[in-house]
């Protein structure tokens, strides 16, 4: 079985064959195997420097379609993207895309039946990239498997499963971000778990929970981005900065609206939403009708008329702290169970 080594001395070879800069990178561009001695193009140099393709060299394969083809491909020169002409040869194996290889050819004078011994290091890359990929593919399906596990509650067999299949430790600490960040494990509803290993960062699902907590860290993750689609401003919007959105999110299933107080239910059973709107704001800034008019971008005359309305259909008097408060729980129940 070869192995990236192999590849590796393959493209040395190639290199010190053809006298030409020689790079391999995988299906989604990233390079993997290189060899650059010899003249290179700004291009080249950079994705080399910086390990990864430039935007503008990245569009080449759409535009060439080079994720299709089954031969060799010459690209010419494109000085606006700074790139020499070179050849590109596709990477498959057993018919699957897996990447690409590209050839610089400055003075373009390598002709294509001189492109052998290309051929075959492309298709011994291919068949590494084939059994990385699987190999990749075989894991994240048992991780998946596992961590599906621990979404079901505590399981302390799945922990020990993942960690060793991870590599991380048993007691390893864990934050979930909604919607989903890169460099985390994938979960369902848009959501990303990730390792805490450097630090915890400001994440979703708050202070860091230990792996076998998972479904619990994805619920507060769950409830703050639901939250936060129903109107709260918790700065950075995390668990541990909702506040008293804690006292809804955490509410019974059994507590009404009625129940804390009838207000909230007859202003979101009028047919247009301004009263509720405004009742909504007036309690969040505190009563401050100055900056309800603010936000609301209407003169102050029209939420004077709209106070008025409110009082006469709830009873609240929107410069009675107590009352206010009783009524702002109530709305943001409102809006948190409106929420999907």
């Amino acid at each position: 079985m070869s192995t990236e080594a192999e590849v590796q001395a393959a493209v040395d070879r190639l290199n010190a064959l053809l006298g030409r800069s020689v790079l391999v990178e995988d299906v989604d561009q990233h390079p993997v195997w290189w060899c650059t001695r010899g003249p290179v193009d700004p291009t080249r140099l950079r994705t080399i420097l910086h390990r990864r393709v430039d935007p503008g060299a990245a569009a080449i394969v759409k535009r060439f379609k080079l994720d299709r083809a089954t031969s060799p491909v010459r690209t010419p020169a494109m000085p606006e993207v700074e790139m020499w002409s070179r050849w590109c040869v596709p990477l498959r194996h057993e018919g699957r895309f897996l990447g690409l290889m590209w050839i610089l050819d400055r003075d373009e004078s390598l002709a294509e039946e001189d492109l052998g011994p290309a051929i075959d290091c492309a298709e011994l890359a291919a068949a590494v990239l084939a059994k990385t990929r699987q190999s990749a593919e075989s894991i994240r399906f048992v991780r998946d498997e596992l961590v599906a596990r621990l979404l079901e509650g505590p399981d302390e067999e799945a922990v020990r499963e993942l960690a060793r299949l991870q590599q991380i430790p048993h007691d390893a600490l864990v934050q979930i971000e909604a919607p989903a960040r890169p460099g985390g494990w994938t979960l369902p509803d848009d959501m990303s778990l990730h390792v805490v290993s450097r630090g915890p960062r400001a994440a979703t699902s708050g202070a860091p929970l230990p792996l076998i907590a998972l479904r619990e860290a994805v619920r507060r993750a769950a409830a703050t981005r639901r939250a936060v689609l129903a109107g709260a401003r918790p700065d950075p919007p995390t668990w541990d900065g909702l506040g008293a959105w804690r006292l809804i999110v955490d509410a019974p299933e059994d507590l009404t609206v009625e129940a804390l107080h009838p207000g909230a239910a007859i202003l979101a059973a009028q047919p247009r939403n301004d009263l509720l709107t405004t009742a909504r704001l007036l309690v969040d800034v505190g009563g401050d009708v100055t900056t309800a008019a603010h936000e609301l971008h209407v003169h102050r005359t029209t939420i004077y008329y709209r106070l008025e309305r409110i009082k006469e259909l709830t009873g609240v008097d929107m410069q009675d702290g107590l009352a206010r408060t009783h009524l702002q729980l109530a709305l943001w129940l409102v809006a948190y169970r409106a929420q999907p």
